[in-house]
């Protein structure tokens, strides 16, 4: 086991980083793109961004990133690394309940909601829809983001606390 935990550990950092990474990009990019552009094109656009999101990639990422976090803070705490195993599993927690299940609950019923949407021809009509989803859903993307960013936090330092020097 005790070779299994630093695998573990960069298992565990690289995958909250991507799930990090995968929430900022619609934070700083994405959305702005989208809030830029004709609200038609981006009911469309998003539409098409949330059907295509479901697939085998993704999923990894997304739900696989707290039981590797649950995992790497099992194994962390049978080799007696109390504090990288605290910070493990307080960052599966912090990711499972402000990220996973704020997706869940609020942003994919947001999203189903927006794909049963009809695009207006109309551009006025089509605003109305558009910002009627894309502040809200932008506002817990950000909060996803935020305690995403806590959890690689965590991750960091736990690493960093399996080193005897950092004790």
């Amino acid at each position: 086991m005790a070779r299994l935990l630093m695998p573990m550990s960069m298992l565990s950092l690289l995958s909250i980083g991507a799930i990090f990474g995968f929430f900022y990009a619609w934070v700083c990019s994405t959305m702005w793109g989208l809030d830029a552009t004709d609200p038609r094109v981006a009911i469309k656009a998003m539409q098409a961004m949330n059907a295509s999101v479901r697939n085998p990639v993704f999923f990894p990422a997304f739900f696989l990133t707290p039981v590797i976090l649950g995992l790497t803070a099992f194994i962390a705490a049978r080799q007696n690394c109390r504090r990288s195993a605290a910070l493990f599993a307080a960052s599966a927690v912090v990711y499972f309940t402000g990220a996973l299940l704020v997706t869940a609950l609020v942003n994919v019923p947001m999203n189903d909601a927006l794909a049963q949407v009809i695009v207006p021809t109309d551009e006025s009509l089509a605003a109305e829809t558009w910002h009627g989803y894309s502040a809200p859903w932008q506002f817990w993307n950000t909060l996803r983001t935020l305690v995403s960013g806590l959890a690689l936090l965590l991750t960091g330092l736990a690493i960093y606390s399996l080193h005897p020097e950092a004790s």
